[in-house]
């Protein structure tokens, strides 16, 4: 059975929504980050990294002055080092289940993330992740890899991608759990 399930779709598609949903579930066999939209008065103005265990770092943003810039937002490469590469590394010694959301084009600009992604990937740990849909040669190597499993996610499928993360990971009442809740 694969170990590295990895969702994938457009944006707004509810990828982290599912992530999170997943992560509730776990009490507390969970470990690592995900990332949410940075919002004022309705308008994106970047993005946060939050671990499973409550710590915050802004990732990106529109007033970020970076050499790394994705679109109009700068990305902060040292928040990820800091905050998100040591969760997935702690959540990889501590947990049952690594959460990464997501492998995507700001993430990518860190050597470091990259590197724990491949031992993650590597190893023999249940991952639960999110992995950007557009081609990018780094991603596209991993979303080939043999251990991965790789679910496009729609506004229309959530009821069958939670049924089938549910009996993956042996969650009971997941299938049913929170479908309204936001992204």
């Amino acid at each position: 059975m694969k170990h590295v399930y990895l969702l994938t779709g457009r944006p707004g598609t509810g990828k982290t929504r599912l992530i999170k949903q997943v992560a509730s579930r776990m009490r507390g066999d969970a470990g690592g980050f995900y990332t949410e939209e940075i919002r004022q008065g309705g308008v994106r103005q970047g993005f946060r990294l939050v671990t499973l265990d409550g710590k915050e770092a802004i990732l990106a943003h529109i007033n970020i002055r970076s050499p790394y810039r994705v679109g109009k937002y700068g990305v902060d490469t040292t928040s990820l080092d800091r905050l998100g590469v040591p969760a997935l590394n702690q959540a990889a010694s501590a947990h049952q289940l690594i959460v990464i959301d997501e492998i995507g084009k700001m993430e990518l600009l860190s050597a470091d993330f990259k590197a724990a992604i491949s031992r993650i990937i590597n190893s023999e740990k249940r991952v639960l992740g999110t992995i950007m849909s557009t081609s990018h040669p780094w991603a596209d190597t991993i979303k080939c890899q043999p251990q991965v499993n790789l679910i496009s996610v729609t506004r229309t499928n959530h009821s069958e991608v939670l049924a089938e993360l549910s009996d993956w990971l042996k969650i009971r009442g997941l299938d049913n759990a929170n479908e309204s809740n936001g992204q």
